[in-house]
């Protein structure tokens, strides 16, 4: 099974909308194997968004990301990164579709309400830099037999 990062930004965590977002990925029938509150630094941020700190908009995306505490989710499934990329919708959440998480909740590029890794080695980069090993756990999920054909458990 595939692992992902998703973090829901400080938008969401001041709207009040952080239980509805984890219900969706739970819905979806993804596994949370990782879940904690934490206020993000200048560094934690500087190494997120490398690709992005020389752009004229990094200072205010970083103070955006610092202004509230995140919610860091670990997700586990098969194909994880693309089935969280699916429920979270496009980046502009403006145009992202009705019944994604960006399309029923942002409207901003900035303010999208969540981070979902972009593929999975971004992935397998962004889980560590969140989580350490001891904050994702293993353990049996009883409806995989409900969310998985046999033969892909």
């Amino acid at each position: 099974m595939e692992r992902t990062l998703v973090l829901i930004k400080p938008d969401a965590v001041q709207r009040g909308l952080v239980g509805e977002i984890i219900s969706r990925f739970e819905k979806k029938g993804l596994k949370l194997v990782g879940l904690k509150m934490m206020t993000l630094d200048e560094a934690v941020l500087r190494e997120h968004y490398a690709h992005l700190a020389d752009k004229p908009f990094f200072e205010g995306l970083s103070n955006f990301m610092k202004s509230s505490p995140v919610i860091a989710l670990c997700l586990e499934g098969l194909e994880a990164v693309d089935a969280v990329r699916l429920v979270t919708g496009i980046t502009k959440a403006r145009e992202a579709d009705g019944g994604t998480i960006r399309g029923d909740f942002a409207m901003s590029v900035s303010c999208n309400v969540v981070h979902a890794s972009d593929s999975r080695e971004s992935a397998e980069k962004e889980v560590p830099r969140f989580f350490n090993p001891d904050e994702i756990h293993e353990y049996f999920k009883s409806e995989y037999v409900h969310v998985y054909a046999e033969d892909e458990r």
